[in-house]
């Protein structure tokens, strides 16, 4: 069995006083795509900052590719994809100029997943970013990420700005990327509407709180007559 992509151990963190969860332990396999799914201000970014190096918890220890985060070497940075609230940058450029741009820091650089992604969501090459809305902006950021082709993208509130039917076509045209490609991906959403299909894995968290760790398929068999989205409100209560 091949070491997992993702696996942390015991997680414990704190802001100040305010428990954000403890004892939080969780692995992501090889060509998997798993959904940390929360409301908002249940930790959610803040293990997405932990994963990337960028904060370190109270107690407990997390790898990627089998090397701890506070020390992952260049080379293995380099498999990973973050996107963080879907901001896009250098927005006074247009679509097909911000992929020039991009492409030249990435070696792997896969641009037919990022024009591919733009037609189906009916971007045009020449549409300045800046005259776009925060919806379209959010679409070249997630074009950008798949393009990097890495091998794990860790995508932060990835639906941000997107109404429900981009945010459809959008996890269906991930979803058959991540797999066509055997991609691992691991997104945190408080939008569970569009991911019954996408995910494989789920985990559910609430303030202090995991509630569920589960296979999507385990979990929705164990509820025929609800969607991941009833089970999500059952679990955390209502919006």
């Amino acid at each position: 069995m091949s070491e997992p992509v993702i696996s942390c151990r015991n997680l414990t963190h704190y802001y100040g006083k305010r428990k954000i969860y403890e004892n939080l332990s969780f692995e992501v396999g090889e060509g998997h795509i798993t959904g940390l799914l929360g409301k908002n201000g249940t930790g959610k970014t803040t293990t997405i900052n932990i994963l990337m190096g960028y904060l370190k918890p109270v107690s407990g220890s997390c790898r990627l590719f089998g090397e701890e985060v506070q020390h992952v070497t260049p080379k293995t940075r380099e498999r990973i994809a973050l996107l963080l609230e879907g901001h896009v940058q250098y927005s006074y450029m247009s679509i097909e100029q911000i992929e020039r741009f991009y492409s030249a820091f990435y070696p792997k650089w896969n641009r037919d997943a990022y024009f591919g992604l733009m037609e189906k969501l009916k971007v045009a090459p020449g549409q300045k970013i800046s005259h776009m809305s925060n919806g379209q902006r959010s679409q070249v950021a997630l074009g950008l990420i798949l393009a990097q082709n890495a091998d794990l993208l860790v995508l932060d509130d990835f639906s941000l700005g997107l109404d429900p039917g981009y945010r459809r076509l959008f996890c269906e045209y991930l979803r058959d990327y991540a797999k066509a490609e055997h991609k691992t991906v691991f997104l945190t959403s408080h939008i569970i509407q569009d991911l019954e299909k996408l995910v494989d894995d789920v985990i559910i968290m609430d303030y202090g709180t995991i509630l569920v760790q589960e296979s999507a398929a385990n979990l929705m068999a164990a509820h025929p007559d609800l969607s991941l989205e009833d089970i999500f409100i059952e679990l955390t209560g209502k919006y």
